[in-house]
Parts: structure tokens; C-alpha cells; sequence
């Protein structure tokens, strides 16, 4: 049996607010949401009732463990990149009812909807990326003035890094980043 989308899905994706409206009708329990992010981004700031399953850690088993095919699931990261690139892990798996939620995190606290914030202050994965990077072209850049110009090729490096990150959406330094131990944070 094949599970049907929601009406107000379009193209398998669903706008925060109508997801939220289903939320408040249906209740936590009818509306599935798969948190995608790191643990430190899920514990700074989550939507109530939703589940936590990292990108890095989904795979056919945890799938089928947290998918019911018989209604939707749908997915949120940040702001979409991850929950797309989840979404085509749950289709590998065989199961065709994962709903991308629009803008992620970031589109949900813009509309002012409520959430869930941690106790402590955490640092977002792209703020880190972009601490790393800057620190890594710095580096680079002071070290090849005074050391000797291959370092230079430093900066290069990861501004060429950066500038394919931009282009195919995804970024290794990124995915690094949030393997790192802090980013690690366990989940109650």
C-alpha cells in the first residue's frame, strides 16, 4: 500500500506553517517529524515531539526503524540540504512517503512558530565552518608571508573548497565539523 501525501503538499515538500497547523489539529503523535541535524544543532533548538535521527547515522535499518509506511514523514534539517539528501536515503530503503519541510529550522523560528530550546549556548555547524575556514586562510596567509609562499596554497585550497561547497550544496568541512566531539552531545 502506497502512502498518500497530505493536500497540502506539493512536490513532496510542506510549508512550516501548514505543518504546524497539522501539529495543532492532530496532535504530536499523528504528525511524524524526522530531525536531521547534529546533536548539538538539535539540542540548541527542536521542534517539540519531533524525533532525532543525525543524517550521518541514518541507514536502511534505522529507516525502516523510524518510517511507517502507511503515513508521512517529514524530514527537517536547517534550512533543507540535509533533509533532501535524507530523503533520498529513504527512498533507497523503499519507502516513498518522506515530505521535505521547506526551509528547515530556520523557515520554522521565522514564523515565529514554537520550539524547544536547550539550556546551554551552542555554536550552529555553519557558524563553525565558518570560523574553520577563515582560520584555515588566515593561517595560510600569515605563514606563507612569513615562512615561505607555499603556504599560500593554504588560502587556495580552501577557498577552491569553499567555492565548490557553494556550487554542489554540500560541504566536506561541514560534515567533518559535525563528527567532531562536541557536536556529539547526547540526546535525551
Amino acid at each position: 500500500m502506497e502512502a498518500t501525501l497530505e493536500p497540502n503538499t506539493v512536490n513532496g515538500a510542506t510549508d512550516v506553517r501548514s505543518l504546524h497547523q497539522r501539529l495543532v489539529s492532530q496532535g504530536p503523535d499523528a504528525v511524524r517529524i524526522l530531525d536531521v541535524r547534529t546533536p548539538a544543532e538539535h539540542a540548541e533548538v527542536h521542534v517539540q515531539g519531533s524525533r532525532f535521527l543525525p543524517l550521518d547515522r541514518l541507514s536502511e535499518e534505522t529507516v525502516r526503524e523510524h518510517c511507517d509506511p502507511e503515513s508521512p514523514l517529514y524530514i527537517l534539517c536547517r534550512s533543507g540540504n540535509r533533509a533532501q539528501q535524507a530523503i533520498k536515503k529513504i527512498e533507497a530503503a523503499g519507502i516513498a512517503n518522506a515530505v521535505l519541510i521547506e526551509g528547515g529550522i530556520v523557515a520554522w523560528e521565522r514564523a515565529g512558530l514554537p520550539v524547544v530550546r536547550g539550556e546551554g549556548k551552542f555554536m550552529s555547524l555553519e557558524r563553525q565552518v565558518r570560523i574553520a575556514a577563515g582560520a584555515l586562510v588566515v593561517s595560510g596567509v600569515l605563514l606563507g608571508w612569513l615562512l615561505h609562499p607555499g603556504w599560500f596554497a593554504l588560502a587556495g585550497f580552501v577557498g577552491a573548497g569553499l567555492v565548490f561547497a557553494g556550487i554542489t550544496d554540500s560541504c566536506a568541512m561541514g560534515l567533518l565539523i559535525a563528527r567532531m566531539p562536541w557536536n556529539q552531545r547526547k540526546q535525551d
